[in-house]
């Protein structure tokens, strides 16, 4: 049996544009002889609708979206398997369910619900979904089908060391002695998941000695990036096809005669940018816009969000804007020109310098007997912030902002100022991992020019200032956040595996704690680890937290 996996990018709520995806890559499909073209989880309606699961006008048009695409699919010679949200039976306390749906010859084949909703990190699925009663094999022309979605098939106990579930579907589904087994997904992207996802699927292949194809998700959905990568494994457990990764496609394998192929090779820092690029692309225009503003500072930051929006968008539009203050260095203005020329996008400036001197008079006999100090650091962070804006309305661009995940970690930004935005590119990425995605970027031809990656990180907004007078070095500062953002390690374990003062430990952490206010005032960021700053990571803001 020839199966396609046909990994489409939908948008959430666009039943017409997603229905029309569906439609031409199962004609695609079944041109190339299959006979089961399989999509990604709620692949019908968009993952992740969240609340939209909440208003039974959404479910309506769900399950009308459903008729549409069986009737729209009928005369195909290919079967359809696709995910889609529905309404959940009366008297089961939540107001949908997590379906895949097959459909051949303008009939449904098979209504399978999601058995384990994950409620972890960006996951929320139990506040939504009521769980399936069974798993149920389909037979198709003689070929019994599992069909599993996304989580499913992560609860494995020969894989993981320690199940988030009492119970495996999958094992519900052996007993009925399937064929194959097909999962839905919509798995977002962050660094090591394709490679864990391939070999968690191997091992189910393997132990069930039956082939697995997983179909995921391509495509940006606000703070989420969902990088494709659909495979086929063999009873065997091995590798017969992968789809792309970061973009559309659409692959056509008999996982039962298909011969392995070897993984493609993962650069992490190359699949970064490329996560980066499409999530940017995908916020920008799945809110209905076309071009971006970005403040140049001539720092490394505002230089790789720069580099990534003209990639995403095309140079014609993104407008990058410098706004020197008083204590901007000339060698920053000349290193964002060449920086423009180098993207071929517009630059222009806007210098502050009188607009800061007037904030001052204005405030000087408020200020009288005052010495100068943060707050006039922050001013100019606010002016820059209110030009973006008024430019930003005047030529309906939208702001991206160019704060790292050290930045945004220790509070060392700007509410207003250069926190304003809509959409945070690098928010996941800390300085250290800015500097080796702009070297990679530079790999072939110096795009970033090297003075940006050679001078000593600094705001400018006081004379020779340097990110090291109010931080540790970015060196030391990095393995610390990442330590206890992302995998939780206590400052005692922090200290004793990297080597530092439990002293330094516990300062960076303490800032840590302090600017939760700030990053819930932050723009979304583009998740691209294991744990990204927005509405995966829930802490109080009014809270004593002892580090």
């Amino acid at each position: 049996m020839k199966i396609a996996l046909a990994q489409i990018n939908p948008t959430i709520g666009d039943f017409a544009g997603n229905i029309g995806k569906i439609v031409e890559a199962s004609r695609q499909a079944s041109e190339r002889g299959a006979r089961l073209t399989v999509f990604s989880e709620l692949a019908l309606c968009g993952y992740p609708p969240a609340d939209l699961l909440e208003k039974p006008d959404f479910l309506k048009r769900c399950r009308s979206a459903v008729d549409q695409l069986a009737a729209a699919t009928a005369d195909l010679p290919t079967a359809v398997l696709v995910g889609v949200a529905l309404p959940a039976a009366s008297g089961s306390g939540k107001p949908a369910v997590n379906a895949a749906v097959l459909l051949d010859k303008g009939a449904v084949l098979l209504e399978q619900h999601k058995r384990l909703l994950p409620f972890y990190d960006v996951f929320d699925e139990q506040r939504y979904f009521a769980p399936a009663r069974q798993q149920q094999v389909v037979q198709m022309d003689g070929v019994a089908l599992a069909v599993s979605i996304c989580e499913d098939a992560w609860n494995d106990k020969n894989f993981w060391p320690r199940r988030l579930y009492s119970i495996d579907p999958m094992e519900e589904l052996m007993r009925q002695k399937p064929a194959i087994h097909i999962n839905l997904s919509s798995s977002p992207f962050w660094h090591g998941k394709r490679e864990i996802r391939r070999e968690m699927l191997a091992a189910i292949a393997s132990r069930d000695g039956i082939p697995v194809l997983m179909c995921n998700q391509v495509g940006g959905n606000d703070s989420l990036i969902f990088d494709g990568s659909s495979l086929a494994i063999n009873g065997s457990g091995e590798l017969v096809a992968q789809a792309a990764s970061f973009q559309e496609d659409l692959i056509v394998v008999d996982p039962f005669s298909a011969p392995p192929i070897a993984p493609s090779p993962e650069d992490e820092t190359e699949l970064a940018y490329r996560a980066l690029v499409l999530g940017t692309r995908d916020y920008v225009r799945k809110c209905g816009f076309k071009k971006v503003l970005v403040a140049l500072s001539g720092g490394i930051d505002s230089a790789l969000v720069a580099a990534i929006a003209a990639e995403a968008l095309g140079p014609e539009n993104v407008l990058a804007i410098g706004m020197p203050s008083p204590y901007s260095s000339p060698g920053s203005i000349e290193d964002s020109r060449k920086l423009a020329a180098n993207l071929g996008i517009r630059y222009e400036v806007i210098a502050i310098s009188e607009l800061f001197a007037a904030y001052n008079r204005a405030l000087e006999p408020i200020f009288a007997g005052l010495k100068p100090d943060t707050t006039e650091e922050n001013i100019q962070s606010r002016i820059r912030g209110n030009l973006l804006m008024a430019l930003s309305n005047k030529f309906s661009s939208l702001v991206l902002t160019t704060g790292n995940k050290s930045e945004m970690a220790v509070g060392y930004c700007t509410l207003y100022g250069d926190m304003v935005g809509a959409l945070a590119v690098i928010g996941d990425l800390v300085k250290t991992r800015v500097y080796a995605v702009c070297r990679w970027i530079n790999r072939e031809r110096e795009i970033i020019p090297h003075a940006i990656l050679e001078k000593p990180p600094s705001a400018e907004l006081r004379p020779d200032q340097k990110d090291t007078d109010s931080l540790p070095p970015y060196e030391v500062l990095d393995p610390i956040l990442e330590a206890y953002v992302e995998r939780y390690e206590t400052p005692e374990q922090i200290a004793q595996t990297n080597g530092f003062s439990i002293e330094l430990v516990r300062q960076v952490l303490r800032l840590v704690e302090r600017a939760e206010y700030k990053r819930q005032q932050a723009a979304p960021v583009l998740k691209v680890t294991s744990k990204s700053f927005g509405f995966g990571r829930r802490f109080p803001i009014a809270v004593k937290v002892q580090v």
